[in-house]
């Protein structure tokens, strides 16, 4: 069961790379180009917001219930913040994504808010943008880019 759910989890994080790359590029073109709002820009920022929201359950999944890094974390805290790699997963990488769920959701819910067109492509170019540096940091780079390729 832990290597499928990390398996999706690892085949989902592209996904959502992709998804928020599309939404923060669309904003940013939007703000920069003086363009009009249209039901394109809201539907890539809730497909980067669902994707992102699926990312997280696979990952809380793995957290709470299979992961054999957070299960010998929940064992012994102090002897994984020793350990890199588990202090990572365990500590780093849940922050940094949490952080970056809240982003790309504030970024959605600002352009949902009865304001002018630039408003709405400024704020989701910021939170979209941030979103995405974060996912950037967090992302575990040291794990095989596709599963069947490690």
């Amino acid at each position: 069961m832990y290597e499928f759910i990390l398996a999706l989890h690892n085949i989902v994080r592209w996904v959502v790379l992709i998804l928020g790359i599309i939404a923060f590029v669309r904003a940013l073109i939007g703000w920069l180009g003086k363009r009009d709002w249209v039901e394109t820009d809201r539907k890539a920022g809730s497909f980067f917001t669902i994707a992102i929201d699926i990312q997280l359950l696979l990952g809380l999944a793995l957290f709470l219930f299979v992961s054999p890094i957070t299960r010998a974390a929940f064992q012994d805290f102090s002897a994984v913040m020793k350990i890199d790699d588990l202090r990572f997963f365990t500590i780093e990488h849940t922050f940094f994504m949490v952080l970056a769920i809240v982003f790309a959701h504030v970024g959605n819910a600002m352009t949902k808010k009865d304001i002018a067109d630039d408003s709405k492509f400024k704020r989701a170019a910021l939170f979209y943008g941030l979103a995405l540096l974060v996912i950037l940091l967090g992302m575990p780079w040291v794990r095989p880019l596709l599963p069947a390729l490690g």
